[in-house]
């Protein structure tokens, strides 16, 4: 009875240990780091992706970009190009960066035209896995694309060849957000049945596009509502406008028309705030560990299973060459830069490091046996 008389008046003097300020550390933390974020946009020209990004972040990340004619687009290849920009908001800082990909679906012959795409977001992951695996992995500066914003056409019935062979790609390496563009163009009845082709055509291809993260069972109505509307969303009918323009005796951002004005913020004309609640304000870290836990995984392991082949080739062709007294060719893995090759090199020296080790403590000590014996 004493035991446990002494035990209840501890816990009701030490009760409070502290670790429930943990979250607060860990915010603080966070704050004073910051956070990045890399976001890919993707489709033909013309279907307003420069401007909904402005859009999107009240910013103007294009102010020295050159506009080409009809004829040099058509000549012109796809390029990556980056603009990054370090943006603040009532003392949390982010830096974005955008990853745009003009000329892409420019071309008479668009085959293949999404591969300088995925071996830009390979670069990165290549970048990245580098750094990782290097000494100094403090200040590891991380450039993987988190999620691609795939503009589609207005103009059409659905899904085109190309936007099916570029999303099916790049599903693997990325998390694809499909957008339809300019929504100002489709009657809202249009846009509605343009979805619903869309989201067809997307399971009837087998395309993975990002798939939003089920609500816990403690999560508020309100917040399980705007999920479900997030979801039956996709693909997201945008509307992108740097103009302000008055309406109603408000100034908004929007578009005038003849019939009447399109209000970029406004979700009865458009998802644009949908898409940017989902981009910022709660989605933003799950893009994020999305691109952690699974793309940038597989990746890795995919690179760990080179590395392994390699080393086992490599040791097997230096015990044929002790074997046979014969120097064979070191065999290349297709794909392998030199770099690349490099890096394989000093792992397996990390590999065989303990053997090694192992084998000098024995040479020492036959070599002191012996001296011992004579």
């Amino acid at each position: 009875i004493d035991i446990i008389y002494i035990s209840l008046m501890f816990f009701f003097l030490f009760e409070y240990v502290g670790f429930a300020t943990l979250p607060n550390q860990v915010h603080r933390k966070s704050v004073k780091k910051g956070f990045d974020f890399t976001l890919m946009v993707a489709g033909e020209s013309g279907l307003g992706k420069s401007t909904l990004v402005n859009s999107l972040f009240l910013t103007d990340l294009y102010k020295d970009r050159k506009l080409l004619n009809a004829e040099e687009r058509i000549t012109q290849t796809v390029e990556i190009t980056k603009h990054t920009v370090d943006i603040e908001e009532k003392g949390v800082k982010l830096k974005l960066t955008i990853v745009d990909t003009p000329g892409f679906g420019d071309a008479v012959n668009n085959t293949e035209c999404w591969k300088s795409v995925a071996d830009y977001i390979d670069q990165q992951f290549e970048q990245y896995f580098r750094d990782e695996s290097g000494l100094n992995r403090k200040n590891i500066q991380d450039n993987r694309v988190h999620c691609c914003l795939y503009f589609i056409s207005p103009f059409g019935h659905g899904l085109r060849p190309l936007d099916v062979e570029f999303m099916k790609a790049l599903h693997e390496k990325v998390n694809i957000v499909p957008v339809l563009a300019k929504a100002d163009t489709l009657t809202p009845s249009e846009v509605k049945k343009k979805k619903i082709k869309i989201r067809e055509e997307i399971e009837q291809y087998g395309i993975k596009i990002y798939q939003f993260p089920d609500c816990d069972s403690d999560e508020d109505e309100d917040f399980k509502q705007q999920d479900l509307e997030l979801k039956e969303s996709i693909p997201f009918a945008v509307i992108g406008s740097n103009t302000v323009v008055e309406a109603k005796g408000k100034r908004v951002r929007g578009r005038l028309y003849p019939w009447g004005i399109v209000e970029v913020e406004n979700s009865a004309h458009c998802d644009f705030v949908k898409l940017r609640n989902m981009l910022v304000r709660t989605h933003m870290q799950d893009l994020k560990d999305v691109t952690r836990e699974t793309h940038y995984e597989n990746y890795r392991a995919q690179c760990i299973q080179s590395m392994t082949r390699m080393v086992v080739k490599e040791r097997n062709r230096n015990k044929l060459t002790r074997e046979s007294g014969t120097d064979f060719p070191i065999p290349v893995v297709p794909g392998v830069t030199d770099e690349t090759e490099k890096l394989i090199r000093e792992k397996d020296e990390e590999v065989r490091h303990p053997d090694l080790f192992k084998l000098c403590l024995k040479s020492t000590h036959i070599m002191f046996s012996e001296a011992d014996n004579e």
